[in-house]
């Protein structure tokens, strides 16, 4: 399609690299092949968005129409498609990767594989930086067996936890952790923070020990761990951790408070969030980081549902423009912080929204996210999560093989870089 510019691999990178100087550029990367396709290799950055869903989810996931945008494929003609709508849909600056992933990767660039990459990437690096210490599926049962002062609490969405969870949990969220820990320990209870594989316990035990508390562990590779020791999950509860009482909020914010400090995370004003959103020039994303329930029960007008665990979760299905700000929103300013903390170390320009907003007459109701809802429902079933319970385990094993190998290519990968604090 001649209408198309496009832009070559060495282009790229050295756009990429411009990125990580902090130059002031912006980059929204964009992956046009089926989902499935993408999962297979793509690059790092990549924030998947096939033709049929250019028209649900773009305006969220790139909201200012002059951002620089670069569609690939592996040669198929997606790219060219997609281009093409985006401009009819007035985006001004899209070009095509020349040759696709394959001259990215002739070029001397990684290709990656699997789904959310950049957070589950970062989240073995924390395990390797912080030596974020962890307890192994037996080992944890026999913990409970014998009775010891613990707490299980499951760092995944309620969604999943009400499907399958290890005895004993307790769902919270990740962006909630903190926040609502302390009301359920005493000076000698451990927690013990678990997912579905690796990266939501370790950044779930992560915050808290970064928050000060020394007695947390991350399961190792979480309830497929359990499963895989032949261990039996439970199925169908809905245990919540409770919301804070004066006391365990007061220890939360001061906890904090500490973490903003250390990882220099800022707070605004609502003043400042409306020039930012009216700001053409430089993109700002908006996110509330309550439970979903909360986002539909009353939100400011622009904010995105995206709660706090899953945004650092899935930063390429909600942060799709790589040198963008990121304002945080959220009831008391512990989950935003916390959330904020973590974008911060991988490289965003993310701060908080001050508390106080909660009385605000322009609070919105929804019934869902649409951009979540649209996200979910192109998603392929989990690589882990077959019904046949050989294959499962297969799938299972080779999920977190997969895993745990991604930090050999972030040491051969020169266009990423983390910086923790």
């Amino acid at each position: 399609m001649a209408d198309v510019r496009t832009i070559s691999a060495t282009e790229l990178m050295e756009r990429h690299r411009g990125l990580l100087r902090g130059d002031g550029t912006e980059l929204a990367l964009i992956d046009a092949r089926a989902p499935i396709e993408f999962t297979q290799r793509h690059l790092l950055y990549a924030a998947n968005l096939p033709l049929s869903h250019v028209g649900l989810e773009v305006a969220a996931r790139i909201p200012r129409p002059g951002t620089p945008v670069v569609v690939c494929d592996d040669g198929g003609g997606e790219a060219a498609a997609v281009a093409l709508e985006l401009t009819v849909l007035g985006y001004t600056d899209t070009a095509v990767l020349d040759g696709g992933i394959d001259a990215w990767a002739a070029a001397g660039g990684e290709l990656y594989s699997g789904i959310n990459v950049p957070s589950k990437l970062f989240g073995e690096l924390v395990e390797e930086h912080f030596g974020t210490p962890h307890v192994t599926a037996t080992e944890l049962a026999g913990w409970l067996a014998d009775g010891r002062d613990l707490v299980v609490v499951d760092s995944r969405t309620r969604r999943e936890f009400n499907r399958m969870s290890i005895p004993t949990g307790r769902s919270c969220p990740g962006g909630e952790l903190v926040r609502r820990v302390h009301d359920l320990i005493g000076d000698g209870t451990t927690v013990v923070v678990n997912c579905a594989g690796r990266t939501r316990s370790i950044m779930g035990a992560q915050s808290l020990r970064s928050a000060g508390l020394d007695r947390v562990v991350a399961l190792k590779d979480g309830t497929m761990g359990w499963e895989l020791a032949g261990l039996e999950l439970e199925h169908g509860r809905d245990e919540l951790a409770p919301e804070p009482s004066e006391a365990g909020r007061a220890q939360a914010t001061a906890a904090a408070q500490a973490v903003a400090e250390r990882c220099g995370v800022r707070t605004i004003d609502r003043a400042q969030l409306d020039n930012w959103l009216a700001d053409a020039t430089r993109t700002t994303y908006f996110m509330d980081v309550r439970t979903p329930e909360e986002f539909a029960a009353g939100h400011l007008p622009g904010a995105t549902g995206a709660p706090g665990g899953q945004l650092v979760q899935a930063t390429d299905e909600y942060l799709a423009t790589r040198g963008a700000r990121v304002v945080l929103a959220d009831g008391d300013g512990i989950g935003t912080t916390m959330t904020a903390s973590w974008l911060v170390q991988m490289g965003w320009d993310a701060c908080v929204l001050e508390p106080g907003w909660l009385d605000d007459a322009q609070l919105v109701e929804s019934a869902d996210d649409e951009t979540a809802a649209a996200i979910r429902s192109r998603q392929p079933p989990l690589p882990y999560d077959p019904t046949d319970a050989e294959v499962a385990r297969a799938a299972m094993e080779a999920y977190l093989v997969w895993e745990v190998a991604l930090p050999d290519q972030y040491a051969r990968d020169e266009l990423v870089e983390f910086r923790f604090c």
